[in-house]
């Protein structure tokens, strides 16, 4: 029997699973005591982490000497030094397309919601007031020109959902051809990254944080889209610039951002946040839904098992 040990929270039912296979240690909490995690870490065969588990270095070398797999409760491996990994004879698995769906609905929501701009009136109505003229001139989705930096599984499902509700969808990706099948299948034009970002009325990212990708979107780059335009970034926060984002939408040049991820997490309080209109902060949560987690858990968990014999 083997013993895995999961170190931030799983969908309880894959758990159960796990349990009724091998012993389990499942602590959502051991993310978050560093040296207890170190010795965890070093007796056990399987290690299933979310984002926040950084594995690399100490934490690594512990593992080194028996573990087999290490499951990504997700897509993003920045926490996971995978070349080191593949080195020592870990295997890397991550959730691959499990959370597609909810990031899609998350970005096609805020671009919803920042584009029609209604949101703002709760707090007026409340108080007997009735802004309806200030808020008449809210845009419509439909129509839009939806670009998507980076186009694998989450940007493919955002393309047809933007095409649902009648965008134009248009999307660069250094690592696809521009002649890939996915790109006609999908309705959707392959275009220069500075053509996405100069002609899109909404930009979504979904890239890696690589060396190449950090700081993709500083002051320059936004500077580069179009003025009114909705910047979304759901993928990792050391690809945006989160200050030059903030100084754009107090100059009015975008009209909205919607981030869900930062540079740092937790967000330490921020004061170039505060008071920045038309800007919509969440913590992490795009790609974790109720059905989400179950989808992603139970891959994981099938597929540690899968490695595990």
């Amino acid at each position: 029997m083997a013993r895995i040990v999961v170190t931030e929270f799983m969908d309880e039912r894959a758990v159960a699973l796990l349990a009724a296979r091998h012993e389990l240690l499942y602590d959502p909490k051991l993310v978050d005591d560093a040296a207890r995690l170190l010795r965890e870490a070093a007796a056990c065969d399987a290690f299933v982490v979310r984002n926040r588990t950084q594995v690399r270095g100490a934490l690594l070398e512990a593992l080194a000497p028996r573990c087999k797999v290490v499951g990504r409760l997700g897509v993003g491996l920045d926490n996971i030094d995978v070349a080191a990994c593949e080195a020592r004879g870990l295997r890397v698995i991550p959730a691959t397309g499990a959370n597609a769906q909810a990031v899609a609905e998350y970005v096609i929501g805020a671009a919803l919601l920042l584009l029609r701009q209604a949101f703002k009136a709760t707090h007026a109505v409340i108080g007997g007031n009735w802004p309806r003229a200030e808020l008449s001139g809210g845009r419509e989705i439909g129509g839009k020109r939806l670009g998507l930096v980076g186009f694998g599984s989450i940007g493919q499902r955002t393309a047809a959902l933007g095409r649902a509700v009648g965008m134009e969808v248009v999307a660069h990706d250094p690592a696809l051809p521009a002649d890939a099948a996915v790109y006609a299948t999908l309705g959707v034009a392959a275009l220069a990254l500075d053509e996405v970002v100069r002609s899109a009325d909404v930009v979504s990212l979904h890239v890696p944080l690589v060396d190449s990708t950090r700081s993709l979107f500083d002051a320059a780059r936004i500077a580069q889209m179009k003025r009114g335009a909705i910047l979304i970034n759901t993928a990792r926060g050391g690809i945006v610039d989160e200050r030059a984002v903030a100084e754009a939408l107090q100059r009015e040049h975008l009209g909205g951002a919607a981030l869900d991820v930062f540079a740092q997490e937790p967000l330490p309080q921020s004061l170039h946040f505060e008071r920045v209109p038309n800007l919509v902060l969440t913590p992490h949560v795009a790609g974790v839904t109720a059905e989400a987690n179950e989808r992603v858990s139970f891959l994981i968990a099938d597929k540690v098992l899968e490695a595990l014999g």
